[in-house]
């Protein structure tokens, strides 16, 4: 007997908008720049990469670079990706625990 198994890819879960503010949200705590960028990348995937990239005025083919494992996309195509996404980027001060 053999099982017919596939990697798990997380763009197969991010179906609701809770599901992937909470992953992006886990994504940068993390801190990784490339963790976050993979975690975007995950997004867009989910929602459409051929869409995402035509709404950030992209090729699907740089989008994929940029955010792959390897990719080290600049902060402008981030916020494009992020403004295709219709996700907001915001900004609270960090409290560390003194």
């Amino acid at each position: 007997m053999s099982l017919d198994l596939k990697p798990w890819d997380a763009a197969d879960h991010l179906n609701d908008e809770g599901a992937i503010l909470a992953y992006l949200e886990a994504a940068v705590e993390d801190g990784d720049p490339a963790l976050i960028a993979a975690a975007i990348g995950d997004v867009a995937r989910a929602k459409g990469m051929t869409e995402v990239a035509v709404k950030a005025g992209l090729s699907r083919e740089s989008l994929y670079k940029s955010l792959s494992a390897d990719g080290n996309p600049s902060f402008a195509t981030v916020l494009k990706v992020l403004r295709a996404l219709d996700i907001d980027l915001s900004f609270k001060r960090h409290v560390s625990a003194a």
